[in-house]
């Protein structure tokens, strides 16, 4: 006699239909039924070593997979630990879904283990955030929160699944499985009278700039973008660093900034990323054009702009963008300047010749030790660059270049690497995934190489170790004085390589210039999760200038 039908069944089954075989978890009581399901199913769990790794994980994969990607943590604790991460995922507008097991139904309010208003916790960092009520309607619950994760600006989702619900046998003829166009996005539109009105503006300015927003520095969202500058002839730039128009991976992008005459937002939130749009930032003259799913959104920008806002519309990048291709093509092609677009490719690729490249004895300078690393990005054609924040994360970020880079995000977290190249790598098995952090930031998650090691998952992490906090450093130099500089400290020559090797990986600890080529390679053909550990000169990050 086959096993009766649970609500841990019916969820398994709506997030199979959806498309997922991936989940990445961490074991609790409230969630053991799904453990018990998921047995029984084609699906891998991957067990991580914190709740918040698993998000981030989930995240990773999602970015590198163009899908969305799913977290399971227990109740109470578990939801809490969970929960930080979402604000890197929401910042950098990534479709995850956080499935958290929660105190039973039948006993909310009389004090259950781990009760906790957890879809409350979590409805500021989610679009999206509620408790399920019934077993049979837990696939609905599945088909609601991927639809709502991928419209218009995706971003994570919550749901709670009391474990009694979980537990609870279903009759065969309560079971009705969603449609297919349930789990399907809703996109709103750019109407083609819009688009036309966009066009024409874009017409009549001599150097405007369309700005696209963190959603899409995907890979589909990357091929969306090149058919829009194609289509347009203009300049198509993606905004997903915390330094915003000082993303050193732009290059001298703040100067053309300043110079532009009209902007268009491609749903791209106007905040502090583009210091608000305000003078001498962007010229007092520049026109804007702001495209928004948010209405909200639309107001502050409107409020912010003032008058210099010509035209506003409520549709998401990805509905804009298609609208705006269109009307291009219908309307004789582009209609950019290629002397515009040249100045703003030259801009955008610019690096200072005078940083060093040397291999040098002793602490290594940052960009001599991303001039090395590069090849091992360039070894293999699908490969895929992580990177964290801080000063070493924009020094990376400036020099390194993949197919695929997946970036802390607009939100400036730290930490987030380690995971996220987990989940790159599981996205993408056969490709070299490469991630860049410094000592402070491996600190965060170190426990997941693991993680990595028990599921063969071979990333090489590249850790900058300079002896300290560098980024927060910096700014105490700056704002208080070198003699008041203090508590950012760590120990340059704590052995993060021994770190990996003891939990399973391979290590590299390298203070020599001439040893670091070596220790990459060593480090790529192990076939292991590898952390190389180098010694380098903390440097204030890149301001780029020409």
């Amino acid at each position: 006699m086959g096993r009766a039908t649970r609500g841990a069944d019916l969820l398994l089954d709506a997030l199979m239909r959806a498309g997922t075989r991936t989940i990445f978890a961490l074991s609790g009581n409230h969630v053991m039924p799904l453990f018990d399901a998921a047995l029984d199913r084609d699906l891998i769990l991957i067990h991580t070593r914190h709740e918040a790794a698993a998000v981030h994980m989930a995240e990773g994969w999602a970015r590198a997979s163009d899908r969305v990607g799913v977290a399971l943590v227990t109740a109470g604790q578990g939801h809490a630990n969970a929960i930080g991460a979402l604000c890197t995922a929401q910042a950098s507008e990534t479709p995850v879904v956080l499935l958290s097991g929660h105190a039973p139904q039948r006993e909310l309010g009389l004090g259950s283990f781990q009760e906790l208003r957890q879809a409350d916790l979590a409805a500021p960092l989610t679009k999206a955030s509620w408790t399920a009520a019934s077993a049979a309607s837990l696939p609905d619950d599945i088909a609601r929160a991927w639809r709502i994760a991928r419209s218009d600006r995706p971003g994570p989702v919550h749901v709670s699944l009391p474990t009694d619900l979980l537990e609870q046998e279903v009759a065969p003829a309560s079971i009705a499985p969603p449609p297919e166009k349930a789990f399907q996005p809703e996109r709103l539109a750019l109407s083609a009278d819009t688009a036309r009105d966009i066009l024409a503006a874009l017409g009549e300015a001599r150097r405007p700039l369309v700005i696209a927003p963190p959603a899409l520095a995907t890979a589909r969202g990357a091929a969306l973008l090149d058919e829009l500058r194609a289509a347009l002839g203009l300049p198509v730039v993606t905004m997903e660093s915390p330094r915003g128009i000082a993303d050193p991976s732009l290059g001298a992008f703040a100067e053309l900034l300043a110079d532009a005459d009209l902007i268009v937002l491609l749903a791209k939130p106007l905040d502090f990323t583009l210091r608000f749009g305000r003078p001498p930032t962007v010229a007092a003259a520049c026109r804007w054009i702001v495209i928004d799913p948010d209405p909200a959104l639309l107001e502050r920008a409107a409020r912010g702009i003032g008058a210099r806002l010509i035209l506003s519309a409520q549709a998401g990048a990805t509905g804009a963008a298609t609208a705006l291709i269109a009307a291009a093509r219908e309307d004789n092609g582009p209609i950019g300047s290629a002397d515009w677009c040249a100045v703003t490719a030259a801009s955008i690729a610019y690096r200072p010749a005078d940083w060093p490249s040397d291999l040098a004895d002793g602490p290594l300078h940052p960009a001599a030790l991303f001039g090395a690393v590069q090849p091992v990005l360039d070894g293999r054609p699908d490969s895929v660059f992580v990177s964290d924040g801080g000063e070493i994360g924009q020094w990376a970020q400036a020099l390194l270049r993949a197919p695929h880079r997946l970036i802390n995000g607009v939100a400036g977290a730290i930490g987030p690497s380690l995971p996220f190249a987990i989940g790159a790598q599981v996205a993408r098995p056969d490709s070299t995934v490469l991630a860049v952090m410094g000592d402070g930031t491996f600190g965060f998650h170190m426990a997941e190489l693991d993680t990595a090691s028990r599921y063969g998952l071979p990333i090489v992490v590249v850790i900058g170790n300079d002896g300290r906090w560098n980024a927060e450093y910096q700014i105490q130099l700056r704002s208080y004085g070198v003699d008041r500089a203090h508590g950012c400290t760590l120990r340059p020559d704590t052995r993060y390589d021994l770190v990996a090797a003891a939990l399973g990986g391979h290590g590299e600890w390298v203070t020599r210039g001439a040893e670091l080529p070596g220790a990459l390679a060593r480090a790529v053909s192990s076939g292991k999760p590898a952390v190389v550990n180098v010694a380098i000169d903390g440097r204030p990050a890149p301001v780029i200038r020409r």
